[in-house]
């Protein structure tokens, strides 16, 4: 057996990297102040977690690493995790020399390290302890204060090239063990390869979502959206109140979805799911207001978010908004598609789940739609036939 200094002759260094960099990682950025109060930074792929109590984590930075250098001088490090959509960044500040900081916004917090704007999340910490190991220094950060920032899915390290969290198509945990449930997710199994291909061909995300109770939940999903939206996550929720869930009311009796709403709404609501049940397809349309019921949406646990969280998110709604299952679109017209969705049912007309094109491009052709609504109804149609 090896002991801890032994190393074989021949483990090659550019082996070694290799192998391991098919352990994907996080990246982040480490920021700080030097001596002179100038802020400094440097890209990492080896933070973690190091204990609750007292709560602690920690990077290795390479000894010969100048900014950690300067780092150790005042004892305060933010660590930063980075959005997909941050690569730049990531890039720029692992860059030597030049002005690593010009036209990064920032600003401060607890221990005046800088907090990068965007951040999926940031920790920030004063030096607890270093220690040496090889090459290598393991610092250990006090955590004086953090939060989570603005969500969305994480830059990642895999193979010595840069990536994000998106499988070919994941299915949620964590959901209630019942027999219906149990039925659902049959069908997400039947529909995994074919919504990962439709990802590849229509350059979205495609999601199945299953009504449980009074809730709508993304039991699996596939592709990754287009750039500036966030994903969707595995097991999140919605409420099931209008103008959300309507593919689900209008192949069931929407009572219990129309009744969220006041009196003077409800016929309104009817309307909406009566057209997508004539129609055969659900769509949205993108407007400001989206992105923040995107955030809130994203926000909610995945473990059974309490009645509160779920009534924030409701009065994110707009139930009268044109936004929402559009009469009608036009050959020649730039549409600003949010959503195209469609039915999953079963052998007696009953519906199963929804399949969902999310994350489109700003604007879409009227042959882009048609595009993503018969892709959808294809794989839908392929579902009915083999469960009938």
């Amino acid at each position: 057996m090896l002991g801890i200094q032994e190393v074989p002759d021949s483990l090659d260094p550019a082996y070694f990297r290799l192998v391991l960099g098919h352990y994907p990682s996080g990246v982040v950025a480490i920021t700080g102040r030097n001596a002179e109060g100038a802020p400094v930074g440097m890209v990492a792929t080896s933070f973690t977690s190091v204990s609750l109590d007292p709560p602690l984590v920690a990077f290795l930075p390479m000894r010969t690493s100048t900014t950690w250098a300067a780092l150790r001088e005042t004892g305060a490090f933010c660590v930063n995790v980075l959005p997909a959509e941050q690569e730049h960044i990531s890039r720029q500040l692992a860059a030597k020399g030049g002005d690593k900081f010009g036209g990064i916004a920032w600003r401060t917090e607890t221990t005046g390290s800088p907090v990068l704007a965007g951040a999926v999340a940031w920790v920030d910490c004063t030096v607890s302890a270093v220690h040496e190991a090889g090459d290598h220094f393991i610092v250990v950060g006090l955590v004086e204060d953090l939060a989570i920032g603005e969500p969305a899915s994480p830059l990642l390290s895999f193979q010595g090239g840069y990536g994000t969290v998106a499988s070919p198509a994941l299915a949620a945990s964590g959901v209630p063990d019942l027999p219906e449930v149990v039925e659902h997710f049959r069908l997400v199994d039947e529909l995994r390869p074919r919504m990962a291909q439709a990802s590849r061909e229509l350059g979205v995300e495609v999601v199945a979502t299953a009504l449980l109770e009074d809730e709508v939940v993304a039991l699996a999903t596939s592709g990754h959206p287009e750039p500036g939206r966030l994903p969707t996550r595995v097991g999140q929720r919605m409420p099931y109140q209008p103008p959300l869930g309507a593919a689900f009311a209008a192949w069931s009796d929407p009572k219990r979805w129309v009744a969220r709403l006041p009196n003077e709404q409800r016929e309104h609501a009817r309307a909406l799911a009566r057209r997508v049940r004539e129609r055969g397809w659900s769509a949205t349309l993108g407007e400001s207001g989206n992105l923040d019921l995107e955030r809130a949406l994203y926000r909610l646990p995945i473990d059974a978010p309490s009645p509160e969280e779920l009534d924030a998110v409701g009065q994110l709604l707009d139930p009268l908004s044109e936004a929402y299952e559009p009469h009608t679109f036009t050959t020649k017209e730039r549409i600003p598609l949010r959503t195209v969705a469609v039915p999953v049912l079963g052998p007696v007309g009953t519906i199963r789940l929804v399949l969902t094109a999310y994350g489109l491009p700003p604007y879409s052709t009227y042959e882009d739609f048609v595009r993503y609504r018969d892709t959808l109804l294809d794989i839908a149609g392929t579902v009915q036939t083999l469960s009938a």
